[in-house]
């Protein structure tokens, strides 16, 4: 048999991807088999077991492939590498600005794969585990660069502008996360073209609340 090219693998290996892509937004990744993704395919069972050797090989390369072309880091970057604490509430306000943009970019569909995935992660936390522990830093979540750079910065800010907040920043920071959760559910459940739950809207809610709880009194 000649030796096929890295492309010609390549190409497969995004079809297969494409289709689980496909799986994943008709149905929670906690009930997804190989199967599912071979018929989505239309691969047969040896072809498609030549590029990945389980579903969790699938489900990884998926990730990557959603983490890295929806990445915010540059454009956090932009935001928080210059910023100075004289106008923190506009910079808060404009980081969760960026979330909400980042998530209407994203669409429903990427944002429904995301909850099943936490989905996921409750259920099977070890398999969960060994996916993510397979990722290299730029296919990581970009919340997880989110919450560090944004951490880093609320606390500076508390210090140089010596706020007595309502809640400490590591609280606050655990409000902006299960927030985030809550309005991702909100849009994947009104559906993009509806004006119910829209992000712009409930983010701005989000970073008042985020303003007020670290102004304080």
């Amino acid at each position: 048999m000649p030796k096929v090219s890295e492309k010609y693998i390549d190409d497969k290996k995004t079809e297969i991807i494409e289709a689980a892509y496909r799986v994943c937004t008709r149905k929670p990744i906690t009930s997804v088999v190989m199967n599912d993704v071979i018929s989505e395919t239309g691969f047969s069972h040896g072809a498609i077991y030549r590029y990945y050797s389980d579903l969790d090989e699938v489900l990884r390369d998926l990730v990557i492939k959603i983490n890295s072309e929806h990445s915010l880091d540059s454009r956090l970057d932009a935001i928080l590498n210059e910023a100075g604490t004289d106008g923190w509430k506009d910079t808060v306000r404009n980081v969760f600005r960026l979330l909400s943009d980042h998530m209407i970019e994203c669409g429903t569909d990427v944002m429904k794969i995301s909850i099943y995935g936490d989905m996921l992660a409750m259920s099977e936390p070890e398999r969960v585990g060994k996916i993510a522990g397979n990722l290299e830093k730029n296919a990581q979540s970009p919340l997880l660069h989110l919450v560090q750079k944004l951490e880093a910065y609320m606390k500076r800010t508390v210090t140089e502008k010596s706020l007595k907040g309502i809640k400490t920043v590591e609280e606050l920071i655990q409000f902006i996360v299960t927030g985030y959760s809550g309005i991702q559910t909100g849009y994947v459940l009104s559906g993009s073209s509806e004006n119910r739950y829209r992000p712009e809207d409930m983010f701005s809610v989000l970073a008042e609340s985020v303003i007020l709880l670290m102004e304080g009194k």
